[in-house]
């Protein structure tokens, strides 16, 4: 992996973070997680095309 990849990967895993912990603050946590799951099933879906 180059240096570029590492860097997007920490700062996507960064923002993960950062997003969960705004939604714990917010008391969304149950959407949170529900929207995370849907992203992952739509991307599933979407690469299998």
């Amino acid at each position: 992996m180059g240096k570029i990849s590492k860097v997007r990967s920490v700062l996507y895993t960064t923002a993960k973070v950062l997003g969960d912990v705004d939604a714990v603050a917010k008391g969304k946590v149950a959407k949170r997680a529900k929207n995370r799951l849907l992203g992952k099933a739509a991307g599933k879906l979407l690469k299998k095309l």
